[in-house]
Parts: structure tokens; sequence; C-alpha cells
């Protein structure tokens, strides 16, 4: 039994849908070779950010101070201090 054309188009459209989908693909991954160090640079760049990020707001809300530990020590159940 001969196919219709709409089967035909509908069949051609879905390979072209394919055919499209592994070229992006293809692209992507050429994409991620071509970056030089494979990634790793970012990751190592990301964690360096996040590092100074976390110190900024450390420093910004005088976490690990001297002056913190020691306001620290007087909020904890153990202390001398917070048994009074």
């Amino acid at each position: 039994m001969p196919r219709g054309r709409s089967t035909f188009s509908k069949r051609q459209k879905e390979q072209a849908r394919q055919q499209k989908q592994r070229d992006k693909n293809e692209r992507k991954t050429q994409r991620k070779e071509d970056k030089p160090g494979g990634g790793v640079v970012d990751e190592a760049e990301e964690l360096r950010q996040m590092r100074e990020h976390a110190a900024e707001q450390a420093a910004l809300f005088g976490i690990g101070s001297d002056d913190e530990t020691d306001s620290a020590e007087l909020i904890t159940p153990h202390s001398k201090q917070a048994d009074h």
C-alpha cells in the first residue's frame, strides 16, 4: 500500500529534526573540546571566586575576628558568664 503525501512529509520533517539535533549536539561537543584546559580551569576559577566572596562576606559580618570569638564564648551554655 503506497504511503500518502502527508506521511512522506512527516517522515522527512522528523528526519530533518533528528539531523538538526545531532548537528547541535556535535557543535556543543566541539565547543567543549575547544575550551582551553578542558573546563578544569573554569572550575578552579569558580572555586577561587567563591572563596573570595565568602571571605568578603565574613569580613562584612565580622566573622573570624578575635572579638567575635570572645562574644561567642559569652553565649555558649557552658561558659561561666552564661550561667549567671
